[in-house]
């Protein structure tokens, strides 16, 4: 926290090794959490590439390619919690909260890749059997094994997403995301071999129908992630609700007379507030401080982790308030 205008050494310490502890924490989860993803993908991509060979199914054995690849992703969102977890330092006075972010936004490049992967190996394959192609019979086992893919990815999606709205963690939400990708994908595969087992010849078009479907949802989901994660590396503001829940805490905070210059923005699971507030010109410093910190302490409780900059101003009678850039009169 900084009052009028210079840091307070000791207070900002305390509060750095306060969000410290409690970053670690929730990065202990974090990196549990995309372990346990890790070493699920590990082994049913061993699972499908060899029930793709023996069961003679192509689609298997590309999806068990594809799960290769995912754990490619389960490294990229790995290393990110990590540098996360760091926390504050002299360096990195905001955190590494953007690691997160970071994270949250390559996952959806990597959906992207995936989506369009899928839809063009897709349109091929409808092309191929419109031209009168007929694929070879897959055996049955395929389906087992494509369920309990299915099953492990939607369970995955479930056990990440919890953990990600316990945590607060952009990157765990978007790796829920990507679990939800995949288990989509391992059902359209699902259709497909399904169709082309018990319906014969003239069904087997399912699966690359069901692909394409797929990958356009895909699309729609990268779009949905990846959005909010540029959103916050170009340090758009906070929502106008959030903003105007911070001008309600500082305007109701006894001592403070009124505020301008708010700023906001996100850094991962923070929410950073750079703030002028006006006061009585005869308070003391030390009297001034103690109303800075009531203001953090009062948007702590309301928003949970906030860092503030704090700048203290003399009250000369002009009650001005600023929202969103714009100077209003109360």
């Amino acid at each position: 926290m900084i009052g009028n205008g210079l840091p307070d050494k000791q207070s900002t310490m305390a509060n750095n090794q306060y969000i410290l502890s409690d970053v670690t924490q929730r990065n202990r989860e974090e990196k549990r959490c995309t372990i346990v993803g890790m070493a699920s993908d590990v082994c049913l991509a061993a699972l499908k590439i060899i029930t793709g060979i023996l069961g003679r199914s192509s689609a298997i054995l590309a999806d068990g390619i594809h799960t290769i690849g995912d754990t490619m992703t389960d490294v990229l969102v790995y290393t990110m919690v990590r540098l996360s977890g760091k926390g504050v330092d002299d360096r990195y006075r905001y955190g590494r909260g953007k690691y997160e972010t970071l994270a949250a936004f390559l996952i959806s490049i990597i959906l992207v890749i995936i989506a369009l992967g899928l839809m063009v190996e897709g349109v091929q394959d409808v092309w191929n059997a419109l031209q009168g192609e007929t694929l070879e019979r897959p055996h049955t086992m395929v389906l087992i094994v494509g369920g309990i893919a299915l099953i492990v990815k939607e369970g995955l999606y479930h056990y990440t997403r919890h953990k990600g709205l316990k945590t607060g963690s952009t990157a765990l939400k978007a790796y829920a995301w990507h679990h939800r990708a995949d288990a989509m994908s391992t059902a359209a595969t699902l259709l497909g071999v399904a169709g082309a087992v018990f319906l014969g010849e003239s069904w087997r078009i399912l699966d690359p129908l069901t692909a394409i479907i797929v990958s356009v949802l895909i699309l729609i989901l990268a779009y949905r992630m990846g959005r909010p994660a540029v959103e916050e590396l170009l340090e758009v503001s906070l929502p106008p609700e959030e903003q105007d829940c911070i001008a309600n805490i500082v305007t109701g905070t006894p001592g403070v007379k009124a505020f301008h210059n708010l700023r906001t923005r996100r850094n991962g699971n923070l929410r950073v507030v750079d703030i002028h507030i006006k006061v009585d010109g005869s308070l003391t410093v030390a009297q001034s401080h103690n109303i800075t910190r009531d203001v953090e302490q009062r948007l702590q409780n309301e928003l949970g982790e906030v860092l503030t900059n704090i700048h203290v101003e003399p009250y000369h009678g002009h009650n001005t308030c600023e929202k969103n850039g714009n100077n209003t009169t109360q």
